[in-house]
């Protein structure tokens, strides 16, 4: 395949960031898009110079002058969109989470194999230089055996032209019953699939507890992970500070990811925001600390290369990260720290087939407004316009 002529599926919130990497692409023509909105699809087909715009998925799947396509739709829709393409001949990237339960990821993964297509699930912190560094270094030696991985996230406010951008309507399914969790099955998904991908060891257990957060915040979180090697243990840390502000171009998170190993240690001190002042990469090894500044640390960037590896993967007839194997043991891996977290034991994320919730998802429509009250993001009832008192 010379040039690969992709389709785009759903142009929603993350759009702005998932499709420009195509549109860039000296070898990638993005032919057709479509959205169930069609004022949205035909204002952001002339915006991007898209000559064909498509109202059903059907519709773009029986274009034969589409190649690809990239589903950015709701979570709760990946299995029925990435099966549908797979039986059109479609090679597919799909947007993370692989899907809602195990079983609807196996069918896609099972699909896609069936049909003779390619299969990734698009996961941009694996083309985010600074992490990309990181697994080499790791798997370079430099720092030895690994023996312990801690991944960090804490979500506070920020301000940037992006997240005030944001559709609101593009995060009511992530509230509601549609999704099998908050912010732990939204964003950590990224930091669970780097807890895998960083290391390349499978987790035989997970020790977690999850506490009930604001909104569809599931913190404060902290899971400890047991990897197949003895050795090597993992912690993951999740905190939301509403009140902490965190310089970003983009989302108000702060991420941090360190691997410890017998020899010396490497981090990664940002991802989305830029809360600490530190090089991107810190590699110490033995006696010598290596503090390294010019790497590309935009976040935007990553998706831009995961768009990029796709195309590249198609015309060299490669398998492209993230491997849809490792998108199901992610899942299982969420999952797991939910299950553990309402059983109170380790939980083997291998066993995990179905889906798993918090105890208190979805939470109610009284929740959520005591929770936006409580976080002053909406005036008091008293003090709105045509409201007594």
């Amino acid at each position: 395949m010379d040039r690969v002529r992709v389709g785009i599926v759903g142009l929603g919130n993350i759009s702005e960031l998932n499709v420009p990497g195509y549109l860039e692409h000296p070898y990638c023509d993005v032919v057709a898009m479509c959205d169930t909105r069609p004022e949205r699809a035909r204002a952001v087909a002339r915006s991007w110079g898209v000559p064909k715009v498509y109202g059903s998925l059907d519709d773009l799947l029986a274009d034969d002058e589409v190649d690809a396509v990239e589903i950015l739709t709701p979570t709760y829709l990946h299995a029925e969109h990435v099966i549908s393409a797979a039986r059109a001949k479609k090679h597919v990237s799909c947007q993370k989470p692989i899907a809602t339960t195990v079983a609807d990821a196996r069918a896609m993964v099972s699909a896609c194999a069936e049909a003779g297509v390619a299969f990734r699930v698009t996961e941009n912190c694996c083309y985010y230089p600074p992490l990309e560094r990181m697994r080499e270094v790791i798997a370079s030696g430099v720092i030895g055996t690994p023996t312990l991985l801690r991944i960090k996230t804490v979500v506070g406010e920020t301000e940037s032209a992006f997240q005030s951008a944001q559709d609101p309507e593009g995060y009511v399914w992530r509230f509601d019953a549609r999704s099998p969790g908050g912010h732990l099955f939204d964003d950590v998904m990224h930091k669970y699939a780097m807890a895998l991908w960083l290391v390349g060891e499978e987790v035989r257990s997970v020790q977690a507890i999850v506490r009930k957060g604001r909104l569809f915040f599931e913190a404060p979180m902290v899971a400890l992970l047991e990897y197949g090697r003895d050795d090597l243990l993992g912690m993951m840390e999740v905190a939301h500070a509403p009140g902490m502000f965190i310089e970003s171009d983009w989302f108000g998170a702060d991420e941090f990811f360190e691997v410890q190993g017998t020899d010396g240690f490497v981090w990664v001190t940002r991802l989305s925001g830029r809360l600490h002042d530190l090089p991107p990469l810190v590699v110490v090894s033995g006696r010598t600390r290596t503090e390294v500044r010019d790497i590309e640390d935009r976040y935007e960037v990553s998706f831009r290369r995961a768009a990029g590896a796709f195309v590249d993967g198609l015309r060299a007839g490669t398998p492209v990260d993230l491997a849809p194997e490792t998108a199901v043991r992610t899942l299982q891996l969420a999952f797991a720290v939910y299950e553990s977290s309402n059983e109170r034991r380790p939980v083997d994320p291998s066993e995990l087939e179905g889906s798993v919730s918090p105890p208190w998802w979805p939470k109610t429509t009284d929740e959520l407004m005591d929770d936006v009250m409580a976080l002053g993001l909406m005036p008091e009832a008293s003090a709105l316009p045509g409201t007594d008192g």
